[in-house]
C-alpha cells in the first residue's frame, strides 16, 4: 500500500521560507515522476511543480517560477519543496503527488495523493 507523508508546513509571514517534505512508501519511488499541487478552499486542486524520475526535468507553474525549488532524494523516498519570497496567495494545502501522471492538454494528476500539508503566509 502506498503511503504518502508530508511534513513542513506552517504559519510563515511574507517574504518567508519554507520547505516542505514527501516521504514516500509502498510503490518504486526512483522510477517515477513527483510532484506537488496545492488546494483552497472552493478552488480546484493546482499543479505547482514536478520533476522527472531521473531529476533531468523539473516543471513549475508559472506563479511560483523562480521562487520554488522541488529536489528529491531517492535513498531517503522522499522529495521536496523548497519555497522562498511566500506572497500570501500561495496560503494552501499542499499535496504530494505519486505517480505523476500526464494527461492531453497538458493537465497532470497522480495515482496517490498525500494527506496535505497546510502553507499560510500572512501578509
Amino acid at each position: 500500500q502506498v503511503q504518502l507523508v508530508e511534513s513542513g508546513g506552517g504559519l510563515v509571514q511574507a517574504g518567508g521560507s519554507l520547505r516542505l517534505s514527501c516521504a514516500a512508501s509502498g510503490r518504486t519511488f526512483s522510477d517515477n515522476d513527483m510532484g506537488w499541487f496545492r488546494q483552497t478552499p472552493g478552488k480546484e486542486r493546482e499543479f505547482v511543480s514536478a520533476i522527472s524520475w531521473n531529476r533531468r526535468n523539473t516543471y513549475y507553474a508559472d506563479s511560483v517560477k523562480g521562487r520554488f525549488t522541488i529536489s528529491r532524494d531517492d535513498a531517503k523516498n522522499t522529495v521536496y519543496l523548497q519555497m522562498n519570497s511566500l506572497k500570501p496567495e500561495d496560503t494552501a494545502v499542499y499535496y504530494c503527488a505519486f505517480p505523476l501522471r500526464y494527461y492531453s492538454g497538458g493537465a497532470r494528476g497522480a495515482d496517490y495523493w498525500g494527506q496535505g500539508t497546510q502553507v499560510t503566509v500572512s501578509s
